[in-house]
């Protein structure tokens, strides 16, 4: 099959299409969320309301790029500020009706869109990319340290 280095640089190059191909799915969409739009709203949605700090420690990147990417969800109605559920100080984003709204309606698109794509795989193949999948983000996940919550999502 080759060896280790060759197998790593298959992976490499297959995530970078994979990427390639996320990026290109939203970007021709009509009404499909911008990804940044979609990894925080879908972030807010696991975790429940969340500050910029949490979000900042939650994705690894200063508050100021948290603060234009909240800033454009308010303008566009998918969040609110809220005052902190528990108390704290802190204003936390909480996603509204239509930010709901929105993230189902890209969610049901993804899925949609991976059935066509995988429509002529087995279930057992099936269940073993999302195994896979799964395996690889925790892997990546317990080395920077943020894992992103799954609740409510079987694993394969």
């Amino acid at each position: 099959m080759g060896d280790r280095s060759d197998l790593l640089s298959s992976v490499e190059l297959e995530s970078l299409v994979l990427g390639r191909h996320m990026l290109t799915r939203t970007r021709r969409l009509e009404g499909a969320l911008d990804r940044t739009a979609y990894l925080v709203m879908a972030r807010i949605e696991a975790e429940g309301p969340m500050s910029l700090p949490q979000l900042s420690d939650a994705f690894g990147l200063d508050v100021s790029t948290l603060n234009r990417q909240t800033a454009a969800l308010l303008r566009a109605g998918l969040v609110e500020r809220i005052a902190d559920p528990d108390g704290g100080l802190a204003r936390k984003f909480r996603l509204t009706e239509a930010g709901l709204r929105d993230l189902d309606a890209e969610r049901t698109r993804g899925r949609e869109g991976l059935g066509r794509v995988l429509a002529d795989w087995s279930e057992e193949d099936v269940a073993l990319l999302s195994s896979l999948l799964g395996r690889y983000n925790a892997a990546i996940e317990a080395r920077d340290g943020r894992p992103w919550p799954r609740r409510g999502i079987t694993e394969a």
